[in-house]
């Protein structure tokens, strides 16, 4: 019983922590991505707008960041390198009236896709406003809005789907394609 509840504390303790990590890399997409950008062009490390998007200069800004500050030069800012460029802030997430933020790894998927089914794990068409996740992480039935797509509800499981891992479902094959992979913010609206 005793290693029950010291294994349930540190889930407890490991969930948070995610919650207010940040990580902002490479095709990274969301509020984070803007806050990061928003930094280095109030620092002089980046020129533009900020718009949420992580592509090759937001890297190379963040290159150049960490380089200066005597940090590991990868590109991705995670919590140490936002540190730094915050002054010394920790990241809290982006919490509004829309839900409570979570960062995962989405991959765009079809009712079209090689071996895919055109049902759901509770039995609704595979359809866009559906995402596959991780029961033990987002609830099935729970509704999600990821930013550029909108309201999602969690329908559907899938055998590579572990931890901070969704699955955003697309109409078509080309569209689930073209959305690929991405590390993005999606809300938690209920």
């Amino acid at each position: 019983m005793i290693f029950f509840t010291a294994a349930f504390l540190l889930l407890s303790f490991t969930t948070e922590a995610m919650a207010s990590s940040i990580l902002v890399r490479q095709g990274s997409r969301g509020p984070a991505v803007r806050q990061v950008q928003t930094l280095l062009i109030e620092q002089g490390w980046l020129t533009g707008a900020a718009d949420g998007i992580c592509g090759n200069q937001t890297v190379a800004a963040i290159k150049s960041f960490q380089k200066a500050n005597g940090l590991a030069a990868d590109g991705i800012c995670g919590n140490g390198t936002y540190s730094v460029l915050s002054g010394g802030q920790e990241y809290q997430g982006s919490s509004d009236e829309d839900g409570t933020a979570m960062y995962v790894n989405a991959t765009g998927y079809s009712a079209y896709d090689p071996g895919n089914s055109a049902y759901t794990a509770m039995g609704t068409h595979v359809r866009h406003g559906i995402i596959a996740v991780d029961p033990n992480i987002i609830p099935l039935g729970t509704h999600v809005y990821i930013p550029g797509y909108g309201d999602a509800v969690a329908e559907d499981v899938g055998g590579a789907i572990h931890g901070h891992r969704i699955d955003v479902a697309f109409d078509t094959r080309a569209e689930a394609l073209a959305f690929g992979r991405q590390d993005i913010e999606i809300y938690i609206k209920d």
